[in-house]
């Protein structure tokens, strides 16, 4: 009987990556939530485990280069990766946004991507037929005024996917980058705004339905589901009330 495929998802504590795990769970992985909240990871696995499913809970920070190196070596072979661990700081403009802000969210979308992603790249080669998600954003493909660190960061994850793709074609394994727009989850503009729950509101304001993380996770599902010869190079996915980063229906 062949072994189980393993998933991995970083950034699995809330929003987009923990549905992930419930829908990678529910199409027959393993999975593997990590993010550096540990009662959230292994509630969820707990969850995840008592409805029947397998999953393992470990805490860990994608920006540490050495936990994620340990991390990685419990793995021959790897099945899918999911890089969702990210997020963004502030809205200030260029002219006065806060440096450690920016290097924050470069840390993370895309240093810790990148950690992750070579850490565990030789066991996705290993297995065959391995998959590595790059979760970015509509951020990644244009920009908007106040999300000036956020954008950069956000297409410097695009361009590490868009290589990464180039270089390793060949290989037993596929890139494929999924980019969100307007989702709304329980975390992601609260913590932009650093707990201000009335400016978080504020984004979303008159959209009818944003998606939600079940949404994006769905999305992700189906691109990782399909044929192991066909590659999702790029799936940019919004709700039917945003035309582009700027231009969004609001029912006022």
């Amino acid at each position: 009987m062949a072994a189980t495929p393993i998933a991995v998802v970083t950034g699995a504590s809330s929003g987009i990556g923990a549905a992930t795990a419930r829908t990678l769970a529910a199409e027959g992985f393993r999975v593997v939530l990590t993010a550096r909240r540990k009662d959230r990871v292994e509630a969820l696995a707990a969850e995840l485990n008592e409805a029947g499913h397998q999953a393992t809970a470990y805490q860990l920070d994608v920006t540490d280069r050495a936990a994620v190196d340990e991390f990685a070596t419990a793995f021959r072979t790897l099945a899918v990766l999911v890089n969702n661990a990210g997020g963004a700081l502030g809205a200030d403009p260029v002219a006065t946004g806060d440096p450690a802000d920016w290097r924050q969210m470069y840390e993370t979308n895309v240093i810790g991507t990148l950690n992750v992603t070579q850490a565990l790249l030789p066991a996705l080669t290993a297995s065959g037929d391995g998959t590595i998600v790059i979760l970015s954003s509509t951020a990644a493909l244009a920009a908007y005024e106040g999300g000036g660190g956020y954008v950069a960061a956000k297409h410097g994850e695009h361009v590490l996917a868009e290589t990464l793709r180039l270089e390793i074609v060949g290989t037993p394994v596929r890139v494929i980058e999924v980019a969100p727009g307007m989702v709304r989850t329980e975390e992601f503009a609260t913590t932009r705004f650093r707990g201000d729950t009335e400016k978080a509101a504020k984004v979303y304001a008159g959209v009818a339905a944003p998606l939600t993380a079940e949404d994006v996770a769905d999305t992700i599902g189906w691109a990782v589901t399909r044929p192991s010869h066909v590659n999702i190079d790029l799936l940019v996915v919004r709700p039917r009330a945003q035309a582009s980063n700027t231009k969004v229906h609001r029912e006022l």
